[in-house]
């Protein structure tokens, strides 16, 4: 995986943008960073460099929403026109409602199709990148059967008429990166804004999107250790010493494991590593425990940078923590 130092984007981008942890996004069209990643190991390495270099998850976390949402949903499910349109514009993914989050039985956002006009109804919450956004893509049920809700997936631009955005004021970790509700009334757009099959965006992009962000987010985590590691390393002492090495060895052992599972999703084999990636979760945890207990035990000076991200290394593993410990439960069932 590249160093920072090695992504000449990266360094073109910095010295475009004199405040990157307010809006990371001037500079970067320039630099070249906005244009699709040929892959997700290509994402990946590039939120980690970035991560490293800044000192802020959240940075790589708006960045590579933008990234992830062309390559997962609009490159295999846009028309050419969609593809075209939407190549450096960035979309956000609404898919989670107040309440409830993403669960599918309990969603209500719906669409409704009269002649060539979708009318689109209901609210959306968590939405990332959401205030930055060109448009947004709406996953809404246009059909039940048999009492199973069926989804499609709409490409909503964000001045569109009843479209309203409006600040998530309860998250505030993983700042530069923002997160916005919505508000759907009576929305309209034209039919060719669907993306992809009629009633199976759910299936199809939700479900797998959750693993690709899971996948492609342990790099992120890999580059915040790399942050921390030199800042650890300013008691000299033998015992000091030890505590360091044994943090660079597991963040080693951390990089081959996440190297591997993102390699594994771009080869389309993610399901073969979900071990792994349920025990890089373990091992990210580990991590950060063990640097905390560094610090407190070496008595290291104050350092709002690593304050900064050993809270947002928290908050990244915090998400979704009740889905994540159900499958790391489930590995047991696999033993013999």
């Amino acid at each position: 995986m590249p160093n920072p130092t090695e992504d000449p984007r990266i360094e073109a981008w910095l010295a475009r943008n004199p405040a990157p942890a307010t809006d990371p996004f001037p500079g970067m069209a320039e630099a070249g960073l906005l244009t699709p990643e040929p892959s997700y190991t290509a994402i990946a390495a590039t939120k980690a460099a970035l991560v490293e270099a800044t000192g802020l998850l959240g940075i790589a976390s708006a960045w590579g929403g933008r990234q992830l949402v062309y390559r997962h949903f609009i490159q295999p499910f846009g028309t050419d026109e969609q593809r075209a349109h939407y190549a450096t514009k960035p979309v956000a993914v609404a898919i989670s409602e107040p309440k409830v989050g993403a669960h599918p039985k309990l969603l209500t956002t719906t669409a409704t199709t009269q002649n060539d006009t979708v009318t689109i109804n209901g609210e959306k919450a968590w939405v990332s990148n959401a205030p930055t956004a060109d448009a947004i893509l709406v996953f809404a049920i246009t059909a039940e059967e048999a009492g199973r809700k069926r989804y499609t997936a709409f490409l909503v631009p964000k001045n569109t008429e009843g479209l309203s955005v409006h600040e998530t004021s309860t998250f505030h970790a993983l700042r530069p990166s923002q997160h916005a509700g919505l508000t759907l009334d009576n929305v309209a757009v034209p039919r060719y804004a669907q993306l992809g099959p009629t009633g199976t965006a759910y299936e199809r992009m939700a479900l797998p999107f959750r693993d690709i962000e899971d996948a492609v987010g342990t790099l992120p985590l890999l580059g915040a250790f790399r942050f921390l590691l030199p800042r650890l390393a300013t008691n000299r002492s033998e015992e000091a010493a030890l505590s360091v090495g044994a943090l660079v060895a597991l963040t080693a052992v951390y990089e081959a494991a996440a190297n591997t599972v993102v390699a594994a999703l771009d080869a389309g084999r993610l399901n073969h590593t979900n071990a792994t990636l349920v025990g890089l979760r373990v091992l990210a945890a580990d991590l950060l425990a063990r640097t905390k207990n560094h610090i407190q035990r070496f008595a290291l000076p104050t350092d709002p940078p690593a304050e900064t991200m050993l809270s947002d290394i928290e908050a990244v593993l915090g998400i979704a923590r009740g889905p994540r410990n159900a499958r790391q439960a489930r590995l047991a069932t696999s033993l013999p």
